[in-house]
């Protein structure tokens, strides 16, 4: 079940890690047809074989239409999820897409259980939709499986976990791609190479706003739904009772099935806008200034928790954060909604999503719509790369899920990758972490542990109920 592994389970160091980044920028390029020996003997076909995880909003608005439109060199084939109504909408969408697209009827095998559905040789690839709380531990076992790995962000519910699943992939040698797609957006691109090449200076200050969310959410037990598996969803986490606002909506009405979750506000299961956007923006950051495999050496953060209902994640909050490099980062709920570089003489660059909405229920709805590139000289943003500077990895036709699947045949990273993943979230953690000790904290970015300060590093992890452990499955590995 799983692939030829690597026995060199040390880091990369930054060199190398910069290295096999700037290969795999060298080598990714539109997609080829490619012998099933990539995949193994047991490839039915030269399609990249897809199964999903997780079928719930973001499969349907991102993963379903993302891969699907790619169907001369991918196919999706399996369907997997812990609610049953669920997996038998997602069944019928993908059949009848098929059906539409290619003439003809596609059969969509149904998995409740994803380790089951793993054991399946023929499927190469898997897209993993699930719950913060269910991110690291279905994608490390994917990639022990030998699979290759589309996950949604964050990387993970702790920064232990976003560790084990980072080694994991690099372990195995597994593809891996990150939901971060506005990577693959060329205002991103463009700004994070502007900065990157000193187009206004060292960068002295960093301002980045992020939404929050409402409190509310329903206190009341109720009864678990006959087509929901809750003690496999509850996971890693510990056992509570059932409510629906606690995890997706139950209606007849599909229209409404699919609305934004409430576990996306319970500290249970994730960390809140913190991670939820916070991985988008915090990854520009990294991209940006060059520290893709690093982070801040210091970090404070003040908020407030959401109270009088359910949800308890951050309300507003301020963070700041310290680099090796003396870049002073400002987070807030207060700023607009984007990255504004600042450098040394006053110049500034700024990007964010401007009118685009990622979902249907993208939480930046109803706010001004800014623009999408903007420099306080409009000049500096018609600078011309000379081949001396630094070009980032420009996905093809600007697609995420094109460059995993590119990624998939030339075997080389994607925008990505899993360490960049899981540092990106971690620098979220952090700030949450901050927010909720409400103190400036010293953090080792080498180590990634906060310097002489238990009470905060006993927060890198949380105790985890047995069979959904990423601690037990990364020891039978030998990697612990």
């Amino acid at each position: 079940m799983t692939s030829k592994q690597s026995s060199d389970t040390s880091r990369p160091s930054r060199r190398q890690f910069v290295k096999g980044a700037a290969a795999g920028v060298a080598a990714i390029g539109f997609p080829t047809i490619v012998p099933s020996s990539v995949f193994g003997a047991s490839a039915p076909s030269k399609i990249i074989q897809v199964a999903q995880i997780g079928c719930g909003r973001i499969a349907r608005d991102m993963e379903f239409p993302g891969i699907l439109r790619h169907d001369k060199i991918a196919r999706y084939v399996a369907v997997c999820d812990l609610d049953s109504v669920r997996v038998a909408d997602a069944k019928q969408t993908l059949e009848a897409a098929y059906e539409k697209k290619l003439n003809k009827k596609v059969a969509i095998k149904t998995y409740e259980n994803y380790r089951e559905m793993l054991q399946d040789k023929s499927i190469d690839a898997v897209a993993i939709s699930t719950p913060d709380h269910w991110h690291a531990l279905p994608a490390i076992e994917a990639a022990f499986a030998g699979k290759d790995v589309f996950l949604q962000k964050p990387a993970s519910l702790t920064i232990k976990e976003g560790r084990q699943m980072a080694d994991a992939i690099r372990h195995t040698k597994r593809i891996f791609q990150q939901g971060r797609q506005q990577r693959s957006s060329q205002q991103f691109v463009r700004a994070c190479e502007l900065v990157r090449n000193g187009v206004i200076g060292k960068v002295k200050e960093v301002y980045i706003g992020l939404p929050i969310d409402p409190p509310g959410g329903r206190t009341e037990e109720m009864p678990i739904p006959k087509n929901l598996n809750y003690d496999m969803w509850l996971g890693s986490t510990p056992w509570v009772y059932y409510t629906e606002d606690r995890v997706h909506p139950q209606n007849d009405d599909i229209r409404k099935r699919y609305g934004r979750p409430g576990w996306l506000r319970c500290q249970q299961f994730g960390a809140g806008m913190i991670t939820g956007w916070g991985a988008h923006h915090y990854d520009i950051l990294n991209w940006a200034l060059g520290t893709e495999d690093s982070g801040p050496v210091e970090i404070e953060g003040k908020a407030e928790f959401l109270k009088g209902g359910l949800w308890d994640v951050h309300g507003p909050y301020n963070i700041t954060a310290t680099f090796a490099s003396g870049t002073v980062v400002h987070v807030s709920n207060k700023l607009p909604n984007g990255l504004k570089f600042v450098g040394e003489n006053g110049q500034w660059i700024w990007v964010s999503r401007g009118a685009t909405r990622v979902t249907s229920s993208d939480p930046n709805a109803g706010q001004p719509v800014l623009k999408a590139l903007d420099a306080s000289d409009p000049k500096l943003l018609e600078y011309q790369l000379k081949d001396s500077d630094v070009h980032l990895h420009h996905s093809p036709k600007n697609d995420h899920h094109l460059d995993w699947l590119t990624s998939i045949q030339t075997r080389k990273d994607p925008v990505a990758p899993a360490e960049v993943g899981h540092r990106a979230c971690s620098e979220c953690l952090l700030s949450e972490i901050a927010m909720r000790l409400g103190r400036k904290l010293k953090w080792d970015p080498e180590k990634e542990r906060f310097i002489n300060d238990d009470e905060a590093n006993a927060m890198l992890a949380r105790p985890q109920r047995k069979g959904y452990s990423t601690d037990e499955v990364m020891k039978q590995r030998g990697l612990a």
